[in-house]
């Protein structure tokens, strides 16, 4: 299954209620297990001790929650190619559940249903239902509402841009409230 071409702002609004699949299925091996260990100094041994894990309970080391978590960036950017945006941001994660494991080796993969897309400060704001499962598996291994925040490349019709380059917003467009320190 091919990515879907995204064409800017336009093209992620026409994708509300719509469903997209990641391609091709992602490894989760023991590799890449253990980079995630290091990197957040999570070394339980269900994860990264194969040997006391092939006598534990799923008969192998699995994959950290979070890990599985942390690759709807990149399931995603493999089901959806967006053009003509400046960048993305992670904004956000809603009721996220782990509801199985993801053993070392398993392949995994993405069903997005593009619950909203609405208009936010400097661009988009697109919530996602994502349903991560595992090859293999009848029922999804993780599920979690994911929002991301894409960000234009020019100002919008609600912005002017000033001769020095600086973004300015016009005098009908909301402004963020400051809130000013007691402590000074």
């Amino acid at each position: 299954m091919a990515a879907t071409i995204v064409q800017g702002f336009s093209g992620l609004r026409a994708l509300e209620g719509h469903e997209l699949v990641s391609a091709p299925w992602l490894r989760v091996d023991q590799r890449r297990i253990d980079a995630f260990a290091a990197c957040t100094d999570d070394r339980q041994w269900i994860h990264v001790d194969p040997v006391r894990a092939g006598e534990g309970p799923y008969g192998g080391t699995i994959a950290h929650g979070y890990l599985v978590l942390s690759l709807i960036p990149v399931l995603w950017h493999r089901s959806c190619h967006i053009r003509e945006v400046g960048s993305v941001l992670n904004y956000g994660l809603d009721r996220v559940r782990f509801l199985a494991p993801v053993r070392s080796g398993a392949r995994v993969r993405a069903r997005f249903s593009i619950a909203s897309v609405r208009a936010a400060t400097f661009g988009l704001r697109v919530a996602l239902h994502v349903a991560i499962e595992a090859y293999g598996s009848d029922a999804p291994v993780c599920v979690a509402d994911a929002i991301f925040l894409y960000l234009g490349t020019a100002p919008t019709h609600e912005q002017e841009e000033h001769p020095n380059g600086a973004i300015r917003r016009s005098a009908d467009s909301p402004r963020r409230v400051r809130r000013s320190s007691s402590a000074r």
